[in-house]
Order: C-alpha cells, then sequence, then structure tokens
C-alpha cells in the first residue's frame, strides 16, 4: 500500500500539493536535486536516511503510519520512486533489483495470448526474457523495424496490448519517433512503454511524448558509478502505477535500502554528467567518422545519422553511447583494438564515469542468436563505446593508441 499522508511529512515523500506543485515548476537542474524530496524531520537530515528495516512498529493490529513491511514500501525507495517520478514527469516511480526485474513487471501485466510489438534492436537480456521465458507463457512478440512508424499499423491486432520502444537502441543507436507511435495507439488498448535507459530524462522525457511506461536499468545513467545493480518504472498515471506496484509487490522484485540511497545520491548529478557524456560523446564520434580504419559511425549527434532531424526534435543532447565497425570487417581487428586500450575499460554495462568499451556480438548481445544479429546488422566487427567523463583528449588518446598498435 502507499504511505500514509502523515508519515510521509516525516520521511519526505511526495505526496502533498505543495510538493506537487513544486515538482511542476522546477527546472530539471533543480528536479535532480530537490524533486520529491524534503528533509527529514525528527532530526533535520538533508539527505534522506538510509533505513534498514524489513518491518515496522505497528500502534495496534492493522494500524499504522503507513509502512508495514519493507517488500511494499521503505522510505528510502520511496524517496527514490518520487524521485524517479519527479524526473520523468510521471504520476508514479517504482524501483527495482534490476532492469531486468523492472521489465518483467511490465509484462506481468499482460494475459495469455496477448501481444507484443517490440523494436527489434534491443538490449539482448531483453530479446532473452522476451523469447525464452515469456513466450513459454503464451505472450507474442513480434519485432520490427520502427523506421517507419506507419508500418506498424498493419502489425496491429486486437490482442496487442504492448509496444516495446528503445531509443536509442541498443547497441546500433536506431531511434523510434515516440510521438509518433503514441499517436498512432491513440484510443485502442495498447500500452507503450519506452526502455529510456540510452538516454537518460536528461536528454529525452518519453511520457511528455505519450508514453505510458518508462523503463530504466538504473544500473546505468542514474546511478552513474558503476556500483549498484537497479531497475525503474515510471507511469503515466496513478491507476496504472498502482497496478505495477501490486505486482512488484507480489513478485518481490524490489531495490533494498541501500542501493536506493546510492541512485537517488547518482541522480542529483545526473544533469551534470550527462552534459559531459554527451559533449564527450559527440567529440568521440566526430574522430571516429574521420577515421581511415573506420567503416560506420553510429551516433544520432552526427549529421551523417539517417534519424539525425528526429534526433533534434526528440532529444536535448544525443548522449554518451556510441558504436562502430571497422573498414576491414573484420572480428580480429576489433578484438585486437579492444585488448589495446587502456584508458576505456573492456567490460559489460554503459552509463558510468568511467568510459567502457564493448563487444556487442561477444558481450551483451551473445544471447541473440547470430542469424538474428546479422539481419540486425550487430556485426562481429561492431564496437560500443559508453563515453565517460574523463578528458576527452586523453580518451581520444586512447583510441588512437589502439587503432595504431
Amino acid at each position: 500500500m502507499r504511505p500514509a499522508l502523515d508519515f510521509c511529512r516525516f520521511v519526505g515523500c511526495q505526496t502533498s500539493k505543495a510538493s506537487r506543485q513544486k515538482k511542476n515548476i522546477m527546472n530539471f537542474n533543480t528536479k535532480v536535486i530537490h524533486g520529491g524530496q524534503h528533509h527529514e524531520s525528527a532530526t533535520g537530515s538533508v539527505n534522506v536516511p538510509v533505513f534498514l528495516t524489513s518491518t515496522f512498529a505497528q500502534k495496534s493490529p492493522g494500524i499504522h503510519s503507513g509502512y508495514e513491511y519493507s517488500r511494499a514500501a521503505n522510505p528510502t525507495r520511496q524517496a527514490l520512486e518520487d524521485s524517479l517520478a519527479s524526473i520523468e514527469n510521471g504520476a508514479r516511480g517504482l524501483a527495482f533489483g534490476s532492469g531486468l526485474a523492472a521489465i518483467d513487471c511490465v509484462l506481468k501485466l499482460l494475459n495469455p495470448g496477448d501481444e507484443v510489438i517490440s523494436v527489434d534492436d534491443l538490449y539482448g537480456g531483453s530479446y532473452r526474457m522476451f523469447v525464452r521465458l515469456f513466450e513459454k507463457y503464451q505472450l507474442k512478440f513480434t519485432f520490427v523495424n520502427f523506421d517507419d512508424v506507419s508500418k506498424i499499423e498493419s502489425l496491429i491486432t486486437d490482442k496487442t496490448k504492448l509496444i516495446w520502444l528503445e531509443t536509442p537502441t541498443n547497441p546500433l543507436m536506431k531511434l523510434v519517433d515516440i510521438k509518433a507511435v503514441t499517436e498512432l495507439v491513440k484510443g485502442k488498448d495498447i500500452l507503450v512503454a519506452v526502455d529510456n535507459t540510452f538516454a537518460s530524462p536528461y536528454i529525452q522525457n518519453p511520457i511528455d511524448l505519450g508514453a505510458d511506461i518508462v523503463m530504466h536499468s538504473a544500473t546505468k545513467y542514474l546511478g552513474g558509478h558503476s556500483d549498484v545493480i537497479a531497475g525503474a518504472l515510471i507511469a503515466k498515471d496513478a491507476e496504472l502505477g498502482e497496478k505495477l506496484h501490486f505486482i512488484q509487490f507480489a513478485s518481490g522484485g524490489i531495490l533494498g535500502p541501500h542501493d536506493s540511497y546510492l541512485v537517488l545520491r547518482g541522480i542529483k548529478t545526473l544533469a551534470l554528467r550527462m552534459q559531459r557524456h554527451s559533449d564527450n560523446g559527440l567529440e568521440i564520434a566526430k574522430y571516429l567518422e574521420n577515421h581511415p580504419a573506420v567503416d560506420q559511425v553510429f551516433y544520432p549527434g552526427l549529421k551523417s545519422h539517417p534519424q539525425h532531424d528526429l534526433a533534434l526534435r526528440q532529444m536535448r543532447e544525443s548522449g554518451g553511447m556510441v558504436s562502430f565497425t571497422f573498414k576491414s570487417g573484420k572480428k580480429e581487428d576489433a578484438i585486437s583494438f579492444l585488448e589495446k586500450l587502456k584508458v576505456f575499460t573492456l567490460a559489460e554495462s554503459l552509463g558510468g564515469v568511467e568510459s567502457l568499451a564493448n563487444h556487442p556480438a561477444l558481450m551483451t548481445h551473445a544471447s541473440i542468436p547470430a542469424e538474428k544479429r546479422a539481419e540486425l546488422g550487430i556485426t562481429d566487427d561492431l564496437v560500443r563505446l559508453s563515453v565517460g567523463i574523463e578528458d576527452k583528449d586523453d580518451l581520444i588518446a586512447d583510441l588512437e593508441k589502439a587503432f595504431k598498435s
């Protein structure tokens, strides 16, 4: 259940009319610090305490201050969830033990026989969950290219209940016109959910473009320091938020209080970090585009990106994710390059302050069958970079040495 108003005032939850008004007038750089947050009244603590408790005392059986058991609600997690709702302009935020736990929650809104239309170029873990877990529960998934949204209409049936988007996509940085998709299904009993991990709410707000649900792997940019595994959902309206909360409560995929604190702390510097990620990302993309060993660069901030105009309409910045291929087309060249990097770290994940490099075919997207990867364009010479917030000259020098060695 949602905590009662009086206890929310004690721990600083986003429930009062004044706090809602405060949220609405804040600019983003202020929201990440103050959105849905209040000083804890008992001690005056500026930061929300870490409530390391599984249960809460009751005054009489069934009479309590709004908290009963931490699986249902915990004050630290709620502070994070209120922050999530604020920065994504939603009605309800929910925090999970991982991004996949958040996706799992969304899919549990559906019933056997329901159909999902999903973007085809998506995170390998999402594809694995859709195909290897939920298809056996009689959900049908159709994976399509969303370059031309008008073509999606012919795929919609009376059983279509969810459209799942990633934009930018992982790892090919394709974009989906979120507003066009939501306009397409307006008036239909179809939810639109957007994985906003690559963009972050600093760059893109899908709810403002008509989406019903926003999902994040909060492990990435929201946490921002490669020290926590977490997921997030933000619902457009309170009714949908309550349905998702019931599934979260009943399934148990919650985020613990200490991890909630880490993500909440990370969000406070999100605007500063994302601007630096984006600035560095653009510089790296420009460098790669002019390198003689590079064939294609996938980055929406480049004018050569086929959806650059959409990026200018839908995104405030282009982010820190850059992918590229080699002119040789050789897997060996990609692996050799990755092994020689020193400032970039060869590792899974993305979105931390440090720069990471990845080989999608062998790492993040290895669970996608080889023939499907080839069909999507995830070739064996594709490299994905998560550009951090280091000095851009040091990053470029590291790349140059790896190309030359």
